[in-house]
Protein backbone atom coordinates (compact mmCIF):
# COMPACT_ATOMS: atom_id res chain seq x y z
CA UNK A 1 0.00 0.00 0.00
CA UNK A 2 0.84 3.51 -0.65
CA UNK A 3 1.69 5.77 2.30
CA UNK A 4 0.17 9.42 2.40
CA UNK A 5 3.17 11.23 0.59
CA UNK A 6 3.64 8.60 -2.00
CA UNK A 7 -0.25 9.02 -2.90
CA UNK A 8 0.29 12.77 -2.65
CA UNK A 9 3.30 12.42 -5.21
CA UNK A 10 1.26 10.22 -7.68
CA UNK A 11 -1.55 12.54 -7.70
CA UNK A 12 0.67 15.81 -8.36
CA UNK A 13 2.56 13.92 -11.52
CA UNK A 14 -0.69 12.18 -12.52
CA UNK A 15 -2.09 16.04 -13.45
CA UNK A 16 1.11 16.64 -15.16
CA UNK A 17 0.69 13.56 -17.03
CA UNK A 18 -2.24 13.96 -18.20
CA UNK A 19 -2.02 17.21 -19.64
CA UNK A 20 0.65 16.20 -21.69
CA UNK A 21 -1.50 13.44 -22.88
CA UNK A 22 -4.34 15.53 -23.64
CA UNK A 23 -2.59 18.55 -24.90
CA UNK A 24 -4.93 20.89 -23.01
CA UNK A 25 -3.71 22.04 -19.87
CA UNK A 26 -7.81 23.71 -19.25
CA UNK A 27 -9.18 19.92 -20.05
CA UNK A 28 -6.72 17.71 -17.58
CA UNK A 29 -7.33 20.61 -14.82
CA UNK A 30 -11.25 20.31 -14.97
CA UNK A 31 -10.67 16.19 -14.99
CA UNK A 32 -8.73 16.30 -12.09
CA UNK A 33 -10.35 19.12 -10.01
CA UNK A 34 -7.53 21.93 -10.03
CA UNK A 35 -6.53 25.41 -11.26
CA UNK A 36 -4.20 26.12 -13.99
CA UNK A 37 -2.45 28.11 -11.00
CA UNK A 38 -1.96 24.63 -9.24
CA UNK A 39 -0.77 23.31 -12.74
CA UNK A 40 1.61 25.92 -13.38
CA UNK A 41 2.91 25.63 -9.90
CA UNK A 42 3.77 21.92 -10.08
CA UNK A 43 5.03 22.15 -13.32
CA UNK A 44 7.77 25.17 -12.61
CA UNK A 45 8.35 22.42 -9.26
CA UNK A 46 9.52 19.92 -11.41
CA UNK A 47 11.53 21.58 -14.36
CA UNK A 48 13.67 23.56 -11.24
CA UNK A 49 13.91 20.36 -8.84
CA UNK A 50 12.48 17.53 -10.13
CA UNK A 51 10.45 15.13 -8.98
CA UNK A 52 11.20 15.63 -5.14
CA UNK A 53 10.28 18.98 -5.53
CA UNK A 54 6.72 18.11 -5.09
CA UNK A 55 7.10 16.54 -1.44
CA UNK A 56 5.67 18.79 1.01
CA UNK A 57 7.75 20.76 2.97
CA UNK A 58 6.58 22.33 6.41
CA UNK A 59 7.25 26.53 6.42
CA UNK A 60 8.47 26.06 10.13
CA UNK A 61 11.82 26.37 11.11
CA UNK A 62 13.48 25.99 14.19
CA UNK A 63 14.31 28.79 16.50
CA UNK A 64 17.70 28.48 17.44
CA UNK A 65 17.17 31.21 19.83
CA UNK A 66 16.53 29.94 22.80
CA UNK A 67 19.66 27.78 22.17
CA UNK A 68 22.53 28.03 24.67
CA UNK A 69 26.16 28.65 23.61
CA UNK A 70 27.70 25.45 22.42
CA UNK A 71 30.60 25.99 24.97
CA UNK A 72 28.01 25.07 27.82
CA UNK A 73 26.07 22.24 25.95
CA UNK A 74 29.61 20.91 25.34
CA UNK A 75 30.27 21.43 29.18
CA UNK A 76 26.93 19.66 30.25
CA UNK A 77 27.65 16.88 27.54
CA UNK A 78 30.97 16.11 29.50
CA UNK A 79 29.43 16.18 32.87
CA UNK A 80 27.20 13.72 32.26
CA UNK A 81 30.19 11.02 31.39
CA UNK A 82 32.15 12.11 34.31
CA UNK A 83 29.48 12.37 36.70
CA UNK A 84 26.56 9.96 35.37
CA UNK A 85 24.67 9.67 38.88
CA UNK A 86 24.36 13.96 39.22
CA UNK A 87 20.80 14.96 38.50
CA UNK A 88 20.03 18.14 36.38
CA UNK A 89 20.11 20.12 39.81
CA UNK A 90 22.96 18.61 40.92
CA UNK A 91 24.52 19.48 37.24
CA UNK A 92 23.60 22.62 37.41
CA UNK A 93 25.13 23.18 40.50
CA UNK A 94 28.47 22.33 40.05
CA UNK A 95 29.12 23.62 36.43
CA UNK A 96 27.71 27.31 38.22
CA UNK A 97 30.81 26.54 40.55
CA UNK A 98 33.43 25.85 37.73
CA UNK A 99 31.66 29.53 35.88
CA UNK A 100 29.25 27.52 33.33
CA UNK A 101 26.01 28.95 33.94
CA UNK A 102 22.91 26.88 32.70
CA UNK A 103 19.61 25.93 34.31
CA UNK A 104 18.41 22.53 35.51
CA UNK A 105 15.80 22.28 32.86
CA UNK A 106 18.54 24.13 30.76
CA UNK A 107 20.88 20.12 31.50
CA UNK A 108 17.79 18.36 30.64
CA UNK A 109 17.31 19.93 27.26
CA UNK A 110 20.53 18.83 26.66
CA UNK A 111 19.98 16.10 27.75
CA UNK A 112 17.27 14.99 26.04
CA UNK A 113 18.70 16.02 22.76
CA UNK A 114 22.09 13.75 23.00
CA UNK A 115 19.87 10.88 24.73
CA UNK A 116 21.25 11.38 28.20
CA UNK A 117 17.87 11.98 29.75
CA UNK A 118 18.35 9.08 32.68
CA UNK A 119 21.61 7.41 34.90
CA UNK A 120 21.25 4.28 32.43
CA UNK A 121 21.86 6.34 29.23
CA UNK A 122 24.70 8.62 31.06
CA UNK A 123 26.46 5.10 32.22
CA UNK A 124 26.07 3.59 28.82
CA UNK A 125 27.71 6.90 27.34
CA UNK A 126 30.37 6.61 29.63
CA UNK A 127 31.24 2.94 28.82
CA UNK A 128 31.41 3.81 24.89
CA UNK A 129 33.31 6.99 25.98
CA UNK A 130 35.93 4.53 27.73
CA UNK A 131 36.22 1.72 25.07
CA UNK A 132 36.82 4.39 22.63
CA UNK A 133 39.96 5.26 24.50
CA UNK A 134 40.95 1.38 24.27
CA UNK A 135 39.49 0.30 27.73
CA UNK A 136 37.42 -2.48 27.46
CA UNK A 137 35.87 -4.29 30.46
CA UNK A 138 35.19 -7.99 30.91
CA UNK A 139 31.90 -9.46 30.68
CA UNK A 140 32.20 -10.76 34.47
CA UNK A 141 33.23 -7.44 35.45
CA UNK A 142 30.93 -5.46 34.09
CA UNK A 143 28.41 -8.65 35.57
CA UNK A 144 30.26 -7.84 38.94
CA UNK A 145 29.74 -4.43 38.76
CA UNK A 146 25.87 -4.35 38.45
CA UNK A 147 24.96 -6.31 41.80
CA UNK A 148 23.75 -4.38 44.17
CA UNK A 149 21.47 -4.32 46.93
CA UNK A 150 17.75 -3.63 46.55
CA UNK A 151 17.50 -0.04 46.26
CA UNK A 152 13.92 0.20 47.92
CA UNK A 153 14.74 1.10 51.30
CA UNK A 154 13.12 4.84 52.69
CA UNK A 155 15.86 7.59 52.75
CA UNK A 156 14.30 9.41 55.82
CA UNK A 157 15.76 12.04 57.73
CA UNK A 158 16.71 11.75 61.07
CA UNK A 159 16.21 14.25 64.07
CA UNK A 160 19.93 15.04 65.15
CA UNK A 161 21.02 18.29 67.57
CA UNK A 162 24.45 19.05 66.37
CA UNK A 163 27.48 17.34 64.36
CA UNK A 164 29.08 14.03 66.48
CA UNK A 165 25.25 13.99 68.09
CA UNK A 166 24.31 10.87 66.15
CA UNK A 167 26.60 8.60 63.83
CA UNK A 168 24.94 6.10 61.58
CA UNK A 169 26.81 3.46 60.81
CA UNK A 170 26.54 0.42 58.46
CA UNK A 171 28.04 -2.43 56.46
CA UNK A 172 27.77 -2.39 52.45
CA UNK A 173 28.71 -5.25 50.81
CA UNK A 174 31.03 -3.99 47.37
CA UNK A 175 31.38 -7.28 45.34
CA UNK A 176 33.63 -9.91 44.76
CA UNK A 177 37.29 -9.01 43.38
CA UNK A 178 39.56 -11.43 41.28
CA UNK A 179 42.08 -12.63 43.35
CA UNK A 180 41.09 -10.83 47.06
CA UNK A 181 37.36 -11.98 47.31
CA UNK A 182 34.23 -10.60 48.79
CA UNK A 183 34.48 -6.93 49.57
CA UNK A 184 32.73 -4.72 52.47
CA UNK A 185 32.26 -1.53 53.33
CA UNK A 186 32.19 0.34 56.94
CA UNK A 187 30.34 3.12 56.32
CA UNK A 188 30.05 5.73 59.26
CA UNK A 189 27.88 8.98 58.07
CA UNK A 190 27.30 12.17 60.76
CA UNK A 191 23.70 12.18 60.30
CA UNK A 192 23.72 16.36 60.82
CA UNK A 193 26.61 17.84 58.64
CA UNK A 194 26.61 13.75 56.17
CA UNK A 195 29.98 13.93 56.58
CA UNK A 196 30.90 10.43 55.72
CA UNK A 197 33.89 8.05 56.34
CA UNK A 198 34.32 4.64 54.57
CA UNK A 199 37.12 1.83 54.60
CA UNK A 200 36.95 -1.47 52.82
CA UNK A 201 37.56 -4.99 54.42
CA UNK A 202 37.48 -8.45 53.34
CA UNK A 203 35.08 -9.61 56.01
CA UNK A 204 32.19 -8.43 58.20
CA UNK A 205 32.83 -8.75 62.06
CA UNK A 206 32.80 -7.04 65.11
CA UNK A 207 36.94 -6.27 65.21
CA UNK A 208 36.28 -4.63 61.04
CA UNK A 209 33.07 -2.26 62.74
CA UNK A 210 34.98 -1.02 65.46
CA UNK A 211 38.44 -0.38 63.51
CA UNK A 212 36.49 1.98 61.20
CA UNK A 213 35.93 3.92 64.54
CA UNK A 214 39.45 3.63 66.04
CA UNK A 215 41.26 4.54 62.81
CA UNK A 216 38.77 6.89 60.48
CA UNK A 217 36.11 8.44 62.63
CA UNK A 218 37.19 9.33 66.28
CA UNK A 219 40.61 10.78 65.24
CA UNK A 220 38.71 12.78 62.52
CA UNK A 221 36.34 14.09 65.20
CA UNK A 222 38.71 14.54 67.72
CA UNK A 223 40.57 17.16 65.42
CA UNK A 224 37.79 18.58 65.21
CA UNK A 225 37.26 19.15 68.45
CA UNK A 226 33.48 17.40 68.60
CA UNK A 227 32.96 14.36 70.68
CA UNK A 228 30.62 11.34 69.00
CA UNK A 229 27.79 11.08 71.50
CA UNK A 230 25.73 8.03 69.83
CA UNK A 231 25.84 5.71 66.71
CA UNK A 232 23.06 4.20 65.23
CA UNK A 233 23.43 0.46 63.61
CA UNK A 234 21.41 -2.09 62.52
CA UNK A 235 21.05 -5.66 64.39
CA UNK A 236 23.49 -7.40 62.39
CA UNK A 237 26.06 -9.46 64.51
CA UNK A 238 28.93 -7.08 63.89
CA UNK A 239 27.33 -4.88 65.89
CA UNK A 240 25.39 -6.62 68.14
CA UNK A 241 26.55 -9.51 71.10
CA UNK A 242 27.17 -10.18 74.72
CA UNK A 243 28.53 -6.10 76.03
CA UNK A 244 31.42 -8.67 77.55
CA UNK A 245 32.54 -10.76 74.89
CA UNK A 246 31.71 -8.40 71.79
CA UNK A 247 34.21 -6.38 70.40
CA UNK A 248 32.27 -3.61 69.08
CA UNK A 249 30.12 -3.37 72.34
CA UNK A 250 33.65 -3.08 73.61
CA UNK A 251 35.16 -0.56 72.28
CA UNK A 252 31.63 2.07 72.18
CA UNK A 253 31.87 1.25 76.37
CA UNK A 254 35.62 2.45 76.44
CA UNK A 255 34.97 5.10 74.41
CA UNK A 256 31.54 6.35 76.40
CA UNK A 257 29.69 6.41 72.92
CA UNK A 258 25.89 5.02 73.16
CA UNK A 259 24.31 2.42 70.85
CA UNK A 260 21.43 2.90 69.80
CA UNK A 261 19.35 0.05 67.39
CA UNK A 262 17.25 0.08 64.12
CA UNK A 263 13.69 -1.53 64.51
CA UNK A 264 13.70 -4.97 63.42
CA UNK A 265 13.24 -5.54 59.89
CA UNK A 266 12.58 -1.50 59.49
CA UNK A 267 16.25 -0.55 57.90
CA UNK A 268 14.30 2.62 56.46
CA UNK A 269 14.98 3.44 60.33
CA UNK A 270 19.08 4.05 59.63
CA UNK A 271 18.11 5.89 56.17
CA UNK A 272 20.80 8.15 55.79
CA UNK A 273 23.38 5.82 55.66
CA UNK A 274 20.95 3.45 53.16
CA UNK A 275 20.77 6.80 51.24
CA UNK A 276 24.57 7.37 50.91
CA UNK A 277 25.12 3.68 49.93
CA UNK A 278 23.06 4.70 46.66
CA UNK A 279 25.45 7.49 46.45
CA UNK A 280 28.42 5.99 46.49
CA UNK A 281 27.19 3.04 44.67
CA UNK A 282 26.40 5.19 41.92
CA UNK A 283 28.72 7.90 41.81
CA UNK A 284 32.00 5.98 42.80
CA UNK A 285 31.88 2.36 41.91
CA UNK A 286 29.79 1.92 39.37
CA UNK A 287 31.54 4.38 37.61
CA UNK A 288 35.49 3.58 39.08
CA UNK A 289 34.59 -0.41 37.87
CA UNK A 290 33.97 0.79 33.80
CA UNK A 291 37.34 3.19 34.06
CA UNK A 292 40.10 0.62 35.96
CA UNK A 293 40.44 -3.15 36.48
CA UNK A 294 40.94 -3.56 40.21
CA UNK A 295 43.81 -6.20 41.79
CA UNK A 296 43.70 -5.63 45.07
CA UNK A 297 41.69 -3.67 47.99
CA UNK A 298 44.70 -1.25 48.79
CA UNK A 299 44.07 0.21 45.10
CA UNK A 300 40.60 0.23 45.37
CA UNK A 301 40.64 2.42 48.65
CA UNK A 302 43.15 4.58 47.66
CA UNK A 303 40.30 5.88 44.73
CA UNK A 304 37.84 5.49 47.54
CA UNK A 305 39.83 7.88 49.46
CA UNK A 306 40.02 10.40 47.00
CA UNK A 307 36.09 10.10 46.30
CA UNK A 308 35.20 10.49 49.98
CA UNK A 309 37.66 13.34 49.73
CA UNK A 310 35.82 15.17 46.75
CA UNK A 311 32.15 13.94 48.68
CA UNK A 312 33.19 15.81 52.16
CA UNK A 313 34.78 18.80 51.21
CA UNK A 314 33.48 19.44 47.43
CA UNK A 315 30.28 18.04 46.25
CA UNK A 316 27.10 20.14 47.01
CA UNK A 317 24.59 17.95 48.96
CA UNK A 318 20.67 18.86 48.72
CA UNK A 319 19.70 17.42 52.45
CA UNK A 320 17.57 19.70 54.73
CA UNK A 321 20.78 20.69 57.17
CA UNK A 322 23.23 21.12 54.28
CA UNK A 323 21.00 22.65 51.81
CA UNK A 324 23.43 23.25 49.39
CA UNK A 325 26.75 23.15 51.28
CA UNK A 326 29.49 20.60 51.34
CA UNK A 327 28.88 18.39 54.30
CA UNK A 328 32.21 19.86 55.49
CA UNK A 329 31.24 23.03 55.60
CA UNK A 330 27.89 22.08 57.11
CA UNK A 331 30.44 21.00 60.21
CA UNK A 332 32.25 23.80 60.67
CA UNK A 333 28.96 26.00 60.61
CA UNK A 334 27.82 23.32 62.96
CA UNK A 335 29.80 23.76 65.61
CA UNK A 336 28.62 26.81 67.02
CA UNK A 337 25.34 25.02 67.62
CA UNK A 338 27.43 22.78 69.75
CA UNK A 339 29.75 24.98 71.58
CA UNK A 340 26.11 27.27 72.32
CA UNK A 341 24.70 23.42 74.06
CA UNK A 342 28.22 22.66 75.60
CA UNK A 343 28.23 26.14 77.31
CA UNK A 344 24.73 25.85 78.54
Amino acid sequence: MLNTTEKIIKHKTGLLNLAEELGNVSKACQVMGLSRDTFYRYKAAVENGGVEALFDRTRRKPNLANRVDQAIEDAVIASATDFPAYGQARTSNELRKLGVFVSPSGVRSIWLRHDLANFKARLKALEAKVAADGLILTETQVQALEKKRQDDEACGEIETAHPGYLGSQDTFYVGTLKGVGRVYQQTYVDTYSKVAHAKLYTTKTPITAADLLNDRVLPFFEEQGLPVLRILTDRGTEYCGRADKHDFQLFLAINDIDHTKTKVKSPQTNGICERFHKTVLQEFYQVAFRKKLYESIEALQADLDEWLQHYNHERTHQGKICCGRTPIQTMIDGKEIWKEKFIT
